[in-house]
């Protein structure tokens, strides 16, 4: 027993007691002599006495390395990353006294400088290293992206996702980024890429595609130099006479093109990024802030700009507080759900089994105004224990200055929409005039939202 338990991945060996070992174990994918000899090559990268165009050359022999690799032997270099490459625990420590110790004194902005060095581990160098040869940016995103779902289970891959996230959130800064059309006229393969990427409306097809870039549309996408031809996120944009209150118009391949001069509205119905590998960097709302500029410059005319968004966190929360909701509610309102669901009493597997006939619910109809007040309730009161939005999407764009304007029954009749959010969608309004005073609303835990879905909430 003794034996399994030191074998189990419970009680897996740190870098640190392997690269002393002499011997193996079967759930560890480099031996100890492997290991060893990726660890020097590793310090021969983040080496600091030779160039970054040397270090630079030495990563991409890595990276060879990295790209033949089986996924267990690159969670032995992640783990390598992670662990050998941390700070010097002394040498903090030291420079910490030091800098207490200069406090007010005229060595302290020097005490400060060599404190900041003492933080900064070795694995920030190697990971510039890497980004050093052609196509060293592209390396580690990836290596992220596969690197991101392992976290859960190995928590000892955290300073390296860290350090990752902290590298990307500087070299993507929106500074550097490139604001573009994508339009029919673009290359193919970066429409191939939208049709890859889009993850809100699947595009279904070449013709859908067109559609959505056609003359009467508009696309943009940030990019990046050391990625090129590859958008990082991208947002697709219909322009109309009103706000839009549901998705299929906008889909329909066959409808009308609208006139551009007579437009007064620009809808944003599907905002998606594309790398997952730069999780926690934050694009969407300089993304936003420069689409609504460069559309106003193209169409002076153009006086609202809102969303049609998908509310994807509904149905599971719905699925929890359902039953909450129905005690909450007034002796009468329960009376009348009652009837309609046929029984003495509503309850929530009754009321939830309702939901999945949502189409065939009319406007006098007590399950439909039931369920558009908790939607209402969803998005206009619901907090997590941060006091960020519950819903996904919703913390995207209230974070980003919008307001919650307008819920749209059976926005989305389509499978996905069903299944999400029972069909609804919701307009969120971005008004450039109050963006700061509804960020500093949500900052104060309150959630702004239109008269009308206010008014739901009674």
């Amino acid at each position: 027993m003794a034996d399994e338990l030191k074998d189990s991945p419970a009680a897996a060996r740190s870098t640190r007691e392997r690269l002393g070992a002499v011997l193996g174990r079967p759930q560890e994918a480099l031996s100890p002599w492997v290991l060893r000899r990726t660890l020097r090559e590793l310090r021969h990268v983040a080496d600091p006495t030779v160039s970054d165009v040397e270090g630079g050359r030495r990563a991409a022999g890595v990276a060879g390395w990295y790209a033949k690799a089986t996924p267990e032997q690159r969670r032995d270099c992640w783990l390598l990353m992670s662990e050998q490459f941390a700070p010097d625990s002394a040498a903090i420590q030291s420079a910490r006294e030091a800098y207490e110790a200069a406090l007010g004194s005229d060595d302290e902005a020097q005490a400060e400088v060599r404190l900041r060095r003492a933080i900064t581990a070795p694995r920030t160098r190697l990971l510039q290293r890497f980004a050093a040869f052609p196509d060293g940016v592209r390396f580690l995103v990836d290596l992220r992206a596969e690197l991101l779902p392992q976290l859960k289970s190995n928590k000892r891959l955290l300073a390296l996702d860290a350090e990752l996230e902290e590298l990307f959130s500087t070299w993507f800064d929106v500074g550097f980024l490139e604001l573009r059309r994508i339009s029919w006229d673009s290359p193919a393969s970066l429409i191939e890429k939208l049709i890859k990427y889009e993850a809100v409306h699947d595009i279904r097809s070449w013709a859908d595609a067109k559609n959505r870039l056609d003359q009467d549309r508009r696309c943009y996408g940030f990019f990046h130099p050391r990625l090129p031809g590859e958008p990082l996120i991208f947002v697709e944009v219909a322009l109309l006479r009103e706000l839009a209150a549901g998705i299929t118009p906008l889909l329909d391949e066959d409808a009308e093109a609208a006139d551009l001069q007579k437009a007064t509205t620009a809808i944003f119905y599907s905002i998606s990024n594309t790398q997952r590998g730069l999780r926690g960097v934050s694009f969407g709302d300089s993304l936003i802030k420069r689409v609504v500029e460069t559309l106003h410059g193209e169409f002076p005319q153009l006086k609202t700009f809102a969303t049609l968004s998908p509310i994807p966190g509904l149905r599971a929360w719905l699925g929890r507080q359902a039953q909450r909701l129905l005690d909450e509610l007034p002796a009468r309102s329960r009376s009348a759900l009652a009837r309609e669901l046929g029984e003495a009493q509503a309850t929530a597997p009754t009321l939830l089994a309702a939901l999945d006939r949502v189409t065939e619910l009319d406007e006098k109809s007590a399950v439909r105004r039931w369920l558009k007040s908790a939607v209402a309730r969803f998005l206009a009161t619901e907090l997590d224990d941060e006091g960020r939005p519950l819903d996904a999407v919703a913390r995207f764009h209230l974070g980003n200055g919008a307001r919650v304007e307008r819920i749209n029954w059976l926005a989305d009749p389509s499978p996905k929409g069903l299944r999400q959010s029972h069909g609804l969608m919701v307009n969120y309004l971005y008004d450039p005039k109050r963006l700061d005073k509804h960020r500093a609303l949500l900052a104060q835990g309150q959630i702004p939202v239109s008269s009308a879905v206010e008014s739901l909430l009674d």
